[in-house]
């Protein structure tokens, strides 16, 4: 930093420290199991959350007591995790009516932080029965963009209790905030429903954890695989690499004058694409690389016929119905030294009186060059030879800009009757 007429990037990179404590949704969690509850019944607990990240987030949870339960946590698609209290001694109401237990959440940071929430249990009597899903595992397929409120499917769940105890509702435990906002299920009914906005290229595949309980406390969870189907709803899109505006007319078949780049974020037919040009110009679209795509001429060009061209590139892929997009582009022909010039006519015949003054201005040739800018550009020039013994260059001169012929010498008719040149 001697010369402080400098710029000098300085990258800073923010790390973590271990500055949030893990923290519940809620400081209490309250739970009503019946004294009967099988042994392996598991009760879903909503997961605690850390702002920080990696080694400084959430390492473990711990239930104190476990005299009556144990934890189990399971990592879930996504980076979700689902915790469970299950059920390893039994329970009597006649002995103890409530049970009080903390759920702690730590993390790995240093000094480690952790997070607790009140888990307070009342036993209650006699519902000796849990609901018992129709099918561990559903699987069920729903179309992208679907609208809110589409029934994916259905789960349902049978309790042998009477009464409210036999009484059956449907929830989904705490699970990725993004899942949560795409799917929900009727409390009374076991319908899961579309809640947001499905997209295919986002996600394909989902999975729900659908909990059954009745009053009594008891329940159990069943699966749900949610396949996404993909819709045509990407419409392909070009992109132009390399591009050459101008080529030359006498450029040879096969001069490569574009490459592009087409895509289309959809899969299988609904994103293969075919991509063309306008069948009306003198080029062809080839490609030797998936996705990519190279314009060349297909013959030779005159720009003194067509001096320039407009391509209209179509993709369209082949889903139903197809989306395609399009791109112009306008292609010159530069101009080379090809065309002779011409004259008006290739003989010119004048009548001139003898005794004519010189310099007396006979009359104008004039040629044309098909060509452009400087190629265009045409200079008149007498062709040398003797008329009678004179040059001819003694007797007439012609304007290198206009074409002009002058007369140089005064004629006489009776020395020289008629005479002809080159120009």
């Amino acid at each position: 930093l001697e010369n402080p007429i400098q710029l000098y990037r300085v990258t800073v990179e923010v790390t973590d420290i271990n500055d949030n404590s893990p923290s519940f949704p809620k400081d209490e969690i309250s739970l009503r199991i019946a004294e009967n509850a099988a042994l392996g019944t598991r009760f879903s607990l909503e997961n605690a959350d850390d702002a920080d990240v990696g080694v400084n987030g959430i390492q473990k949870y711990t239930l104190k007591p476990s005299d009556h339960f144990k934890l189990e946590v399971q990592n879930q698609p996504g980076g979700g995790r689902f915790v469970e209290m299950v059920l390893q001694n039994p329970l009597d109401r006649e002995k103890e009516e409530t049970h009080s237990l903390v759920l702690i959440a730590s993390d790995g940071g240093e000094p480690r932080r952790s997070g607790t929430v009140r888990i307070h249990i009342t036993v209650l009597d006699a519902n000796d029965n849990s609901p018992v899903c129709s099918q561990p595992v559903y699987k069920a397929e729903v179309k992208e963009n679907s609208p809110e409120g589409t029934v994916i499917t259905t789960v349902s769940a049978s309790d042998a209790d009477n009464g409210a105890n036999g009484q059956v509702t449907y929830s989904i435990p705490p699970v990725a905030k993004e899942t949560k906002q795409l799917f929900e299920v009727n409390v009374q009914t076991g319908e899961i429903k579309v809640a947001g906005k499905l997209d295919f290229e986002k996600s394909k595949t989902y999975q729900l954890n659908v909990q059954a309980s009745d009053h009594g406390g008891y329940s159990d969870t069943c699966k749900v695989f949610i396949q996404i189907t993909d819709e045509n709803d990407n419409v392909p899109t070009i992109q132009l690499m390399s591009f050459s505006n101008s080529i030359s007319e006498d450029s040879p078949p096969g001069t490569t004058i574009a490459v592009l780049n087409v895509d289309d974020e959809d899969s299988d037919g609904n994103g293969a694409v075919k991509c063309s040009i306008n069948s009306d110009v003198p080029f062809k679209i080839e490609s030797s690389l998936t996705g990519y795509y190279t314009i060349v001429t297909e013959d030779f060009l005159d720009r003194e016929s067509i001096p320039e061209y407009n391509l209209t590139i179509t993709v369209s892929d082949q889903g139903s119905p197809p989306l395609s997009s399009s791109k112009n582009i306008n292609v010159k022909v530069s101009d080379v030294n090809d065309s002779p010039p011409k004259f008006d006519h290739s003989e010119y015949t004048k009548t001139v009186a003898e005794n004519n003054s010189p310099g007396l201005s006979v009359f104008t040739v004039s040629a044309s060059d098909a060509d452009w800018g400087q190629n265009s550009l045409v200079s008149y020039f007498l062709q040398e030879r003797d008329i009678n013994g004179l040059a001819v260059s003694s007797l007439v001169s012609v304007n290198s800009d206009t074409g002009v012929i002058h007369a140089v010498r005064s004629f006489d008719y009776e020395q020289i009757k008629w005479f002809e040149f080159n120009v």
